[in-house]
């Protein structure tokens, strides 16, 4: 009786483990290719305006993809589709390593996103099938927060000590034995919940992703070759393709994303604000990081380092978050985010290498981990709150899929802005991005009282999905 109990507990330690550890990865691909971008563009030839594309491609495909990697996990079992997201993005990250041209980066890095988007949905469903309701299951949910927390840091830190040691294309071999032992782990180890069945909306995601995509080329074509026939067709062709989709999601009896969800007057306008605060945080990252090596000629190890103020400050006041929100409320919080993301983008601006980090960066970056980390939460709460339960998956992924819409669009935009009037200027338009924010989310963003339970309980299921970013 002891032996298996022991043996039970050693199995779950192993689900754990194995389930976080994806985690880890898809986070850690959100962050650890900025450190590498500077030697990417030398070794590979990109274009300042091309270079947004290793971001975005990664961003486009992971949230174009989401909702139906939610939904190909309720059909064809959650532990199938972690392992088969996973092997694929164990692939790419293999030939993204190896690659020779930027086509070729740009295409695995697509590839990676393919594969998150079909791995990272099942992440929290598992860890509801291996542990029961109670202290183990919320033992294991702070673990997997704190990893996701976490997971931001360790991939500034990782990307610069491997470009800085080895090379760039480690930032991609690094995933290549740790995708191979999860791959190896899962079927033994983690179980399959049952399946929900039904079909796949493979019409809305073809059509929501090209929409998305023609958008995103749209912005970074406009940086490169400026206003011409062809970057007007190709925001056209985005129109086209994103009305498209709501059509059709508006006649599918299962669809990817029920448009009462976005319709709705409270949650619309908070889908809206959780697009744009990525916007603003990846545009920061993106330009901060290319800054930190071409102005201040940093090290990349440097680099990673130097975010830290930032990534440590997101992950401390996303812990206290829930309980502010619970005692005050989600709507002051959030708009006290805001205004500090704004406060802050403004002043990251105005740094010169004549300033230094620490002159510069270093205030502004803390100011700007303290406004990140006070907006995610509350947002959260506001969109999940009420939501039916057979619209709680679909809700969820939605969010996700803003966030990473937002973090490529937001990259795009500011990299055309840039291309035109310079880095200060494109930081500055990020700040009118949380001005806007803020407008939306003071305006039209008015929840209803959360008790401190319900904020409690949103917290535990949230944070490691908000601070995946």
């Amino acid at each position: 009786m002891f032996q298996t109990a022991r043996h039970s507990r050693r199995a779950t330690s192993i689900a754990l483990a194995v389930i976080v550890t994806c985690q880890l990865m898809v986070v850690l691909d959100a962050t650890v290719v900025n450190i590498a971008l500077v030697p990417i563009q030398h070794s590979l030839h990109f274009s300042s305006a091309g270079l947004s594309w290793v971001i975005d491609a990664y961003s486009l495909a992971f949230g174009g993809l989401l909702l139906l990697g939610g939904r190909a996990g309720d059909v064809f079992g959650r532990r199938r589709m972690l392992m088969v997201g996973l092997s694929i993005f164990t692939v790419a990250s293999l030939l993204g390593g190896l690659a020779t041209t930027a086509t070729w980066l740009l295409v695995t890095r697509a590839v990676q996103g393919v594969g998150a988007a079909l791995a990272a949905p099942s992440t929290l469903s598992l860890i509801s099938a291996t542990f029961e309701e109670g202290p183990e299951r919320n033992r294991a949910l702070g673990i997997f927060s704190a990893v996701s927390a976490g997971g931001g840091s360790l991939g500034l830190i990782l990307g610069g000590a491997l470009t800085s040691w080895v090379s760039w294309r480690w930032v991609l071999f690094i995933n290549v034995p740790i995708g191979v032992a999860i791959i190896a782990l899962a079927p033994r180890y983690v179980p399959e919940p049952p399946r929900n069945g039904g079909g796949l909306d493979l019409a809305g995601a073809t059509l929501v992703t090209g929409g998305l995509t023609s958008l995103i080329y749209g912005f970074i074509r406009l940086a490169e070759h400026g206003s011409t026939g062809v970057t007007a067709t190709v925001f056209a062709l985005s129109v086209v393709l994103l009305a498209a989709f709501v059509r059709v999601e508006h006649r599918q009896s299962q669809p990817l994303l029920p448009m009462r969800l976005v319709t709705d007057r409270l949650r619309g306008p908070a889908y809206l604000t959780m697009m744009v605060i990525p916007a603003v945080m990846y545009g920061v990252f993106f330009f901060v990081s290319q800054y930190l090596e071409g102005g201040l000629h940093f090290s990349a190890l440097q680099s990673g380092f130097a975010f830290l103020p930032l990534t440590g400050i997101i992950f401390a006041s996303s812990r206290i978050t829930p309980k502010l929100v619970a005692r005050i409320g989600a709507r002051p919080i959030l708009l006290f985010g805001l205004a500090t993301l704004t406060v802050a983008s403004v002043w990251i601006a105005q740094a010169t290498p004549a300033s230094g980090y620490f002159g510069g960066l270093f205030g502004p970056l803390v100011l700007f981990g303290l406004g990140a980390g006070c907006c995610f939460l509350p947002l959260s709460v506001t969109i999940l709150s009420g939501v039916e339960r057979d619209d709680t998956g679909a809700a969820s992924g939605m969010l996700q899929t803003m966030q990473q819409t937002g973090a490529a669009l937001g990259v795009a935009v500011l990299t055309s802005v840039a291309a035109s009037h310079g880095r200060p200027v494109a930081l500055l338009t990020g700040a009118g991005f949380a001005v806007i924010a803020f407008t939306i989310a003071f305006v039209a963003v008015r929840p209803g009282p959360v008790g401190r339970p319900t904020a409690e309980e949103l917290a535990e299921e949230m944070i490691p999905l908000i601070l995946s970013e």
